[in-house]
């Protein structure tokens, strides 16, 4: 059985995605999470409001704060109420045998206050080593309030857990709405908690697979076309523009990571190849040939590998070739049909969607096709996406029916699935990378 440790030892990194941070030096000791499978118990954390001239304020970014943790699977945020001080201190020493009496091992306390700028402070301690694990100050303008509260966030899971965080970034999805034979699908983005949501496009054309590029600034996604898919790219925000012309019908975009370049497929008359083409408006290289279906293209991070679905060998599978085509190897061999490959940002893993046995399974392997695990087998479910650091699984789940449908997250070992809300209907979710 696996078991989640804590010990006791030196760390000088702390979360990326700061806005403006002042570290002071870290203590010799901290409580840190070592995860090493699945069956871990999720450490105890003790996050008090935050004081602030507006403790209402204080006490919304600092629940904001235990809400994702609580998500990340590996902390469990204890009740304010219970607590030995219900507002943090950043200014004091804690009393650590309080805390300790308290069944407290991990501790945080925080300070935020908006003015012409929100300023925030966090501390963060090991109250059974008597000693700071990390201690930062941070800025933004009024309306990142939320933000602040994802920062903090990521910082004390850098501290704890040994690896950097993912509260700072933000998902594109489609949003639908409207009656299931009329539904209306809408790009849309929001933070990763499914708060600040923003509608990208108005729905006059059907529109799905939105894709971020890794440094969050550029979208891809595929919009229907005088009734054909086309792919259109565009700057966030700004005005689209298809990615390529005179193609039949062209979808599934990817971009590679350092943004320059998309790789999608293009089918004709019955046979769907993968494609490359610069966002800039370089011409299109095809990537693949014959008589298949191959899509769903996916780069590994380092750029030098894509993963994509191909039905050559009869039935969709996942395959792997490089970057300029050619050399497919096939990875997947398990029951079903496999679709909607990802490579996980840290390139140890690929997660997919397939349909064996009458339900729908979202798994991960390794990018040699071994150490296939499902995390989630129900009666409809596909089309995960990564988050920055790797450790968890969004996808979309349709129950069926009139509803329609819904995201979810689930951890790489299958633990702690969870519902993300959102105020319409939701699919096609992908996460970006933390922000700048």
């Amino acid at each position: 059985m696996h078991a989640l440790t804590r010990r006791h030892l030196l760390k000088l990194g702390l979360a990326s995605g700061v806005i403006a941070a002042a570290a002071s030096t870290p203590a010799k000791a901290l409580v840190e999470i070592i995860v090493s499978g699945g069956n871990f118990v999720p450490l105890p954390i003790a996050i008090p409001d935050f004081a602030s001239s507006d403790p209402a304020f204080g006490a919304e970014i600092a629940q904001i704060v235990r809400d994702n943790l609580k998500r990340s699977g590996l902390f469990v945020p204890l009740d304010p109420a219970s607590l030995p001080s219900r507002t943090g201190d950043v200014n004091n020493t804690p009393d650590f045998a309080a805390w300790r009496g308290a069944n407290v091992d991990a501790l945080v306390m925080g300070q935020v206050d908006r003015g012409g700028q929100i300023s925030s402070a966090v501390r963060v301690w090991d109250t059974q080593a008597a000693a700071q694990v990390a201690g930062n100050q941070y800025g933004a303008d009024p309306q990142s309030s939320r933000r602040i509260a994802h920062i903090v966030s990521d910082a004390i899971y850098a501290s704890l857990a040994g690896d950097s965080g993912y509260f700072d970034s933000q998902v594109v999805f489609v949003a639908e709405s409207g009656p299931k034979a009329n539904r209306k699908k809408q790009l849309a983005i929001m933070d990763q908690d499914g708060a600040n949501v923003q509608v990208l496009s108005s729905g006059a054309a059907l529109t799905l697979t939105p894709r971020l590029s890794r440094d969050n600034g550029m979208i891809a996604y595929t919009a229907y076309d005088d009734g054909n898919p086309q792919v259109y790219v565009a700057s966030l925000g700004g005005k689209s523009k298809k990615l390529i012309n005179n193609a039949p019908m062209s979808f599934a975009p990817r971009f590679s990571p350092d943004g320059s370049t998309v790789a999608f497929s293009v089918s004709n008359g019955g046979v769907t190849n993968i494609y490359a083409a610069g966002v800039n408006g370089a011409s299109a290289t095809q990537l693949t040939s014959g008589a298949a279906i191959d899509t769903s293209p996916c780069y590994s991070p380092d750029g030098s590998r894509i993963v994509f679905e191909s039905d050559r060998g009869g039935q969709p599978q996942l395959y792997v070739m490089g970057a300029g085509g050619g050399g497919a190897q096939r990875i997947s061999y398990g029951e079903g049909r496999y679709s909607t490959p990802v490579w996980s940002p840290k390139g140890d893993l690929i997660a997919y969607t397939r349909q064996s046995g009458g339900s729908f399974q979202i798994g991960t392997m390794k990018p040699d096709g071994s150490g296939e695990r499902i995390l989630v087998d129900s009666f409809h479910a596909e089309g995960p996406t990564f988050c920055a650091n790797g450790r968890v699984v969004m996808f979309f789940r349709d129950a069926g029916g009139d509803g329609g449908p819904s995201l979810y997250s689930v951890d790489i070992w299958g633990r702690n699935e969870q519902q993300i809300t959102t105020s319409t209907y939701a699919s096609d979710p992908n996460w970006g990378s933390l922000r700048a």
